[in-house]
């Protein structure tokens, strides 16, 4: 049995903040908007629905977890949630913080994202203990 490897991509754009039951969980570094891509422990390909049951509602659970967070951290107002995966093949569920004032608003971020500073490490590290204290992430 191979190890289970998060894609280099997926790695490349985003910060590693731990890991849930199923889902490892990443925060994209662009902070124009906030944004968690959660990677399933499953299959390295594939689609979300055709998960079996049980996993694809545990890896939906964790993404609502995720988007409490958001929510609750960042104060926004909607979530934006896809599992698209057109460019990484590797099962990845994105959940997008937004609101009016943000910098693609109306549009989907997905190719009007535009360029912002990232997260200071001192936030990072303020977004990983948050989400540890609550008992939702194991971290690394």
């Amino acid at each position: 049995m191979s190890r289970f490897e998060i894609h280099s991509q997926l790695l490349q754009d985003c910060h590693r903040l731990g890991q849930l039951r199923l889902c490892h969980v990443l925060l994209h570094k662009n902070a124009a908007v906030p944004w968690l891509i959660l990677v399933p422990e499953t299959a390295p390909t594939g689609d979300l629905l055709d998960l079996p049951d049980q996993v694809r509602n545990m890896a939906m659970d964790e993404a609502a977890i995720a988007a409490r967070f958001l929510k609750t951290e960042f104060a926004v107002s909607k979530i934006n949630f896809a599992a698209i995966g057109n460019i990484v093949s590797q099962l990845h569920l994105h959940v997008v913080g937004r609101r009016a004032t943000d910098p693609c608003w109306p549009a989907p971020v997905w190719g009007n994202l535009v360029d912002a500073d990232g997260y200071s490490s001192a936030r990072i590290a303020i977004l990983t203990s948050t989400l540890t204290q609550n008992h939702l992430l194991k971290t690394f």
